[in-house]
């Protein structure tokens, strides 16, 4: 169970969207042809790939700044391109998802392209398409400054590095220097053996190989590595150092600390752009000022999402939030939510295609009778929202001496329940107000109420919802438990 639960959804729903990271690296366009495999070639031992379509999706750095952009964030993207047909492809596909391409284009150097062959699920082949030679002087020069104007503006920096020629070490020990004096947090993804290009980072990221190559000790020997990993920190002015560690999880390392969030088991269909959604999900979590234990709770849970699809493809907001609905589920506080941050989690369900349930009442000493009505409310969807009467509104109800239980215990209650997937409390007279802002699929009342009488009918109607009666269960109400515990 993730740490600080609440203010990490706190965060992801009302703090991310706030953000503005910016990411230096290398960009690169992924290219898929996707197609079925039937047969072996009659030319030589290899699978013959019947073509079905082919894409393009953002890859490198620029996948770094794609899952900054699913998650919420705003992202400007610094790097080397070719001023080619591929950056014009890699140009369009990040604007579209609200990325600002900040790019140099440097003459005969393409943009860097990799062409992936998939038959089914599985990856054939990859082609690559590059210039690894050494740039002009004055190209990084030029970056630099693209950074610099960009960086006041940012509240993290994500250096991806991969090997492809701009992470040189005076650009990062540059951009660097430029981060610390603002406070603005910076992660490395690494790709070289050498990490002091990185020193006075916040932190380093590497994997299980790559901690293994910078710190010269056997990939299997893992708490060498992990050692390695400890002197690393003061070698290189680090505040931490964040491994991950494959099946194992990710490792936060100090000095005689170390802290590891075990990995989310899922199965496993492509690896690629893991890393990426880590440091994605590392970055706005410092970016947002949450501690970085939870936070490597959080990308871990991410990654876990990542591997279970086929290609280098962002993890989305959405589908985080959903990954955390277990957690949820077992604290009632998160629960409990204002009216704009119901839309916000609604925006969430609709968006993993969930069908959301809403139904109201005053709830005061819950009884079998609400309890039953809640239960097969929730079965009519995927999501139940239930809208309370303030206080004021049940004493407007009920008389003066109404409720007998406070709006905020009667919210935690029903938060409680297996059932309830969102309580928000309205002053209103009616809940028509909380209806318009959810908009839910179904409404739901108990009891002798019609189509007619019933708030909100004709508005859920309206948007192709419908409205739904469920019996009530006799002889439980809420004012005979008041009035059996007077007489008694």
């Amino acid at each position: 169970m993730i740490e600080q639960l609440h203010e990490v959804i706190h965060k992801i729903e009302q703090e991310w969207p706030a953000k503005r990271l910016l990411v230096l690296g290398d960009v690169m366009l992924d290219k898929y042809i996707w197609g079925d495999v039937g047969r072996i070639s009659p030319e030589a031992p290899v699978p013959v790939v019947r073509a079905t379509h082919q894409s393009e999706q953002p890859g490198g750095a620029a996948n770094v700044a794609m899952n900054l952009a699913k998650l919420g964030a705003g992202v400007v993207l610094v790097g080397f391109t070719g001023g080619d047909a591929d950056e014009e492809l890699l140009t369009s596909g990040l604007r579209v998802h609200g990325i600002d391409p900040a790019f140099v284009a440097c003459e005969g150097f393409p943009t860097v392209t990799k062409t992936r062959i998939v038959g089914g699920r599985q990856q054939m082949l990859r082609l690559d398409s590059e210039n690894l030679g050494k740039r002009a002087d004055g190209e990084h020069e030029r970056l630099l400054a693209r950074v610099r104007q960009e960086l006041p503006s940012c509240h993290a920096v994500v250096l991806s590095d991969y090997a492809k020629g701009v992470l040189e070490p005076k650009l990062c020990q540059a951009v660097i220097a430029e981060a610390r004096k603002l406070g603005i947090p910076v992660l490395v993804d690494p790709k070289t053996a050498d990490f002091s290009r990185y020193r006075g980072a916040t932190t380093i990221c590497p994997n299980l190989q790559e901690l293994s190559v910078a710190s010269r000790e056997d990939v299997h020997n893992l708490e060498a590595m992990l050692a390695a990993g400890e002197r690393m920190v003061g070698e290189f002015d680090l505040e931490y150092l964040t491994a991950t560690l494959s099946e194992k999880g990710i490792a936060v390392i100090r000095p005689g600390n170390r802290f590891v969030a075990p990995a989310v088991a899922r199965q496993v269909f492509d690896v690629s752009g893991a890393g990426d959604t880590v440091i994605a999900v590392l970055a706005l979590c410092l970016a947002s000022g949450l501690g970085i234990e939870p936070s490597v709770q959080l990308a871990n849970i991410a990654a876990g999402i990542v591997v279970g699809k086929v290609g280098t493809v962002p993890v989305e907001k959405h589908e985080l939030l959903a990954a955390l609905a277990p957690d949820i589920a077992l604290h009632a506080e998160d629960k409990v939510l204002t009216r704009e941050e119901l839309m916000r989690r609604v925006a969430v369900w609709r968006a993993s295609g969930e069908r959301v349930v809403f139904t109201n009442g005053c709830f005061d000493l819950l009884h079998v009778g609400h309890i039953t009505v809640l239960e097969q409310s929730r079965r009519l969807g995927d999501r139940l929202i239930v809208a309370i009467n303030s206080d004021a509104s049940v004493s407007c109800l009920k008389g003066p001496s109404r409720p007998v239980v406070s709006e905020n215990d009667r919210a935690r209650v029903l938060a409680a329940l297996a059932a309830v997937d969102a309580v928000v409390i309205f002053g209103e007279a009616t809940p028509l107000e909380v209806i318009l802002a959810a908009r839910p699929d179904v409404i739901v009342k108990g009891g002798d109420y019609n189509e007619d009488t019933v708030v909100g009918a004709k508005e859920v109607k309206s948007w192709g919802g419908k409205v739904a009666i469920v019996p009530i269960v006799e002889g439980h109400s809420t004012t005979r438990l008041i009035e059996r515990s007077i007489a008694g």
